[in-house]
């Protein structure tokens, strides 16, 4: 085959290939504007909502029911707003509620207080008691004491002590009477210092007696002043009888 031919039929061939390329280039691009287009979205306009006549019933009657809720909180208001005489009347319930709280109140405390009270004198009465006992024994003791100084007193006369050394078998009587006379007045100055405490004893169980005895007199009024308010209020705070009405003819 000549060589002329044979280029020829080789850029014939190269031809037909490019032609055949450009075809499919161009089918490609056809392809992708179609889908293209496709993809492209759809503006649509919403159906408008008509509402039914059930929906505007509702409506109207949520809105009735409201201003009737209004009105009757309107109505309230103004009602207390314009009844001070209820208000009054509550105020005046409220306090006496109050003053009766109170008053129970202060009548336990005053229960407290009165069985304080109580103990207190049972103890200052007990305290009295036992100061009077304690008394009759200094004044038993000192008047033992006393007696016996008087004794003492006259044993030391010189012809008691005389006497008393008479019955000694002894060639020096002076020595005797002076041992005697001198345990004579040893037991004279001892018997008169324990007369002196006990008369110091005495004054301030005396003393002690006193501040007791006013201690239980003073509770002893004030018991008996509370028993007398407490009868006082009982009967004040007891329910009055209801007359009944006459009978008319």
């Amino acid at each position: 085959m000549p060589k002329g031919s044979i280029r020829k039929l080789v850029i014939a061939v190269l031809a037909i290939v490019v032609m055949t390329a450009m075809l499919v280039d161009s089918a490609a691009q056809k392809r992708k504007r179609t889908r293209k287009r496709a993809s492209a979205p759809r503006i649509t306009n919403p159906d408008i909502y008509q509402p039914s006549p059930t929906d505007n019933a509702n409506s109207n009657s949520s809105e009735n029911s409201t201003s009737e809720n209004a009105n009757v909180n309107a109505n309230a208001n103004s009602a207390q707003s314009e009844d001070p005489e209820s208000m009054k009347r509550t105020i005046r319930t409220l306090s006496n509620q109050v003053d009766k709280l109170n008053d129970k109140l202060n009548d336990m405390q005053g229960s407290q207080q009165s069985m304080v009270d109580l103990e207190r004198l049972s103890r200052a009465e007990q305290r009295s008691s036992q100061l009077r006992s304690e008394q009759r024994d200094v004044e038993s003791k000192k008047a033992d004491l006393e007696m016996h100084l008087e004794q003492v007193e006259n044993d030391l006369k010189p012809e008691n002590i005389e006497r008393a050394v008479a019955g000694y078998g002894t060639t020096r009587p002076e020595e005797l009477r002076a041992a005697r006379q001198k345990q004579l007045e040893n037991d004279r100055t001892r018997t008169r210092q324990q007369i002196d405490q006990l008369a110091a004893s005495e004054t301030r169980i005396q003393q002690a007696i006193a501040i007791s005895d006013i201690e239980v007199d003073r509770l002893q009024k004030k018991l008996e002043a509370a028993d007398k308010a407490a009868i006082q209020n009982a009967q004040t705070n007891s329910p009055q009888p209801v007359a009944s009405p006459t009978p008319t003819p």
